[in-house]
């Protein structure tokens, strides 16, 4: 009876050891990725910050940008925004949006707007159906001495070249 207990004492403080140790690595382990996942949760964090600011700047009151599309590869960029619907015949919205969106010092700067964000195109090129749909067309190419809007016949249909 004595030899089973001792038997087992022994057992048990050998064991108790090693699984203490297995125990202490695993929370080491364990420690390492808290760190590491919270350091990956800040640094989303940082990123989801800078997409908001970032988006802060592509929007005012009235409209968005939804995307932007290279000429090419020119390096120079076409801008498509989305204007809310109800408000598509204020052209103050389309001013605030090409002063948001053109720097006085660029070279170049190309806005187009829609009304329905289903028309705005993946790519320059556009479809019939979306060209149709485009409400204003801005561009200003400083190298070729354009500076021009054209509206919609349903927004300015005074405009002697309306799209």
């Amino acid at each position: 009876m004595y030899k089973k207990l001792i038997c087992a004492i022994i057992f048990l403080a050998l064991c108790l050891p090693v699984a203490a140790f297995a125990e202490s690595e695993e929370v080491t382990n364990d420690s390492e990725e808290v760190t590491n996942e919270a350091a990956e949760e800040v640094e989303a964090a940082a990123d989801i910050e800078e997409e908001a600011s970032e988006q802060e700047l592509q929007k005012g009151n009235g409209w968005r940008k939804v995307r932007i599309a290279e000429l090419g590869k020119s390096g120079k960029f076409v801008q498509m925004v989305l204007i809310e619907h109800s408000r598509h015949t204020d052209k103050t919205i389309y001013s605030n949006a090409i002063k948001r969106l053109c720097k006085p010092s660029d070279e170049f700067c190309r806005v187009r707007f829609w009304s329905e964000e289903r028309y705005i195109p993946n790519r320059v090129a556009m479809t019939p159906e979306q060209r149709k749909q485009l409400k204003a067309d801005y561009l200003v190419n400083k190298s070729a001495g354009m500076h021009h809007l054209q509206w919609s016949c349903g927004i300015d249909p005074n405009s002697e070249n309306c799209l």
